[in-house]
């Protein structure tokens, strides 16, 4: 891209367009979990429809950790094209992932994890639990934290071009912080699910 995707006002306040991303991506994932007014936008789910919610977030999730991993290897090779195009397609397929998170916990209720399994070979150690929440609540932690710096990363490469990037911008390092918080957020968040959805029990409490 030898030229700026995006121009005009987000190309001259960056900052100030990343902090209205966040609060409006912060105050949507507040509202579904908080307010009810917001709670009620969305419909009622059953735990069919939570479960098909879950695995298709797992999936996309999964795919945006490949292209994110795709994306700081090729510029690492300084092949800055697919670099872009790669951490464009990571950032569609999290708005992908919004788009059904925000619904599944509206409407959706929770699962709660159960230290039981169907399968044999599955330990049932105490520390499994911890361990599970412990991944959780790092999930959780980097996602929020990752929000801010992920936007102004994408915001900085949408408006500028890579000769700017490198140039006039902390582009280089916001996005390799925004990167590898993100890919070790998503990681955890797909383990997590295996663990809650496939490999241990769960109940399921509805909203």
């Amino acid at each position: 891209m030898e030229t700026p995707m995006v121009g005009g006002w987000a190309r001259d306040h960056p900052r100030a367009t990343t902090l209205l991303l966040a609060v409006v991506g912060y105050a949507a994932v507040v509202g579904v979990f908080a307010v009810p007014s917001v709670q009620a936008l969305f419909p009622e789910l059953s735990l069919g429809q939570v479960n098909l919610l879950a695995h298709a977030i797992a999936v996309v999730n999964t795919f945006a950790v490949t292209s994110l991993a795709a994306g700081w290897y090729w510029i690492r090779n300084d092949e800055v094209s697919k670099h872009a195009h790669a951490m464009l397609s990571a950032f569609v397929l999290i708005l992908l992932f919004l788009s059904m998170y925000l619904p599944k916990v509206a409407g959706g209720g929770t699962k709660e994890f159960v230290l039981d399994s169907a399968y044999s070979w599955v330990p049932l150690w105490e520390w499994v639990y911890p361990a599970y929440l412990l991944m959780l609540a790092i999930h959780i932690l980097l996602s929020i934290l990752a929000m801010p710096l992920v936007l102004y990363a994408v915001v900085l490469g949408l408006t500028h071009t890579p000769e700017e990037l490198r140039t006039q911008t902390p582009h280089r390092t916001v996005g390799r912080v925004a990167a590898g918080t993100w890919i070790l957020s998503l990681a955890l968040g797909v383990i997590t699910y295996l663990l809650l959805n496939h490999v241990y029990a769960y109940d399921f409490v509805a909203a």
